[in-house]
């Protein structure tokens, strides 16, 4: 990577995405950054947490749209890293899971995704970037009420590692990550489908994810880490 890095992270306003933003906004101006949110009110409440950090203000879940939004911005001519955290979950049997739940779920955690990492990919070839994919153990294995959730975080998978083998010879990284349970909002939702208590305190630390990809991203370019399982500890 060069002296200053930039990198663009979707889902920064909360969750593991904010904890990795916090974590790069601390390294000052060795970290520039940019984040794709949904709705202007967000982009102005993280310009006011990061200053000097850049907005796109788009919707994953109408990936026909990100092109747009994109060349309305003046984004850099490299790009270090892109991380994709955003995304949606709704549980539910396959049975009663209608197709506006599918539509929205495989658009916002793998169509967005994918379209958003095409468009930047002349951005991340020529920095020899990285392209970060936060899926989730549902992404290796899904349960009772996860269908919709998880082909989506299988598909994301399936596009990882088709571009992890399409971009190599552009020097551009991808990674995998695949957390456990982690205390998010996100989390606190799943809870409430599933009818549980939320105990935050049980599962694992937005931080302790953010540490994960952090450690992917400063990796010596002689490596990389192409899938890595995080998981509750003992």
């Amino acid at each position: 990577m060069s002296e200053t890095t930039t990198h663009l992270i979707t889902g920064a306003g909360s969750g593991i995405g904010e904890a990795l933003a916090r974590r790069l906004a601390a390294r000052g101006p060795a970290a520039r950054l940019w984040f794709l949110v949904r709705a202007e009110a967000r982009a102005a409440e993280l310009a006011e947490r990061f200053p000097g950090a850049r907005t796109v203000v788009a919707d994953l879940g109408a990936p026909g749209g990100l092109a747009g939004a994109l060349a309305e911005q003046e984004l850099p001519a490299r790009l270090d890293s892109l991380v994709h955290v955003a995304g949606v979950v709704e549980l539910g049997p396959v049975a009663e899971t209608g197709p506006e739940v599918w539509d929205e779920t495989l658009a916002v955690n793998l169509t967005g995704p994918a379209e958003l990492t095409r468009l930047l990919l002349p951005r991340l070839r020529a920095a020899r970037g990285h392209v970060v994919f936060v899926n989730s153990g549902a992404g290796l294995s899904a349960g009772p009420g996860w269908g919709a959730y998880g082909a989506s975080k299988h598909g994301l998978k399936a596009l990882a590692d088709a571009l992890r083998a399409e971009e190599a010879g552009a020097g551009v990284r991808v990674t995998t990550v695949y957390p456990g349970r982690t205390a998010t909002p996100m989390q606190a939702k799943v809870h409430r489908q599933e009818g549980r208590e939320y105990d935050p305190g049980r599962w694992i630390d937005p931080e302790s994810v953010a540490t994960t990809l952090l450690t992917a991203l400063d990796l010596p370019r002689d490596a990389q880490l192409t899938d890595v399982s995080v998981r509750p500890g003992p």
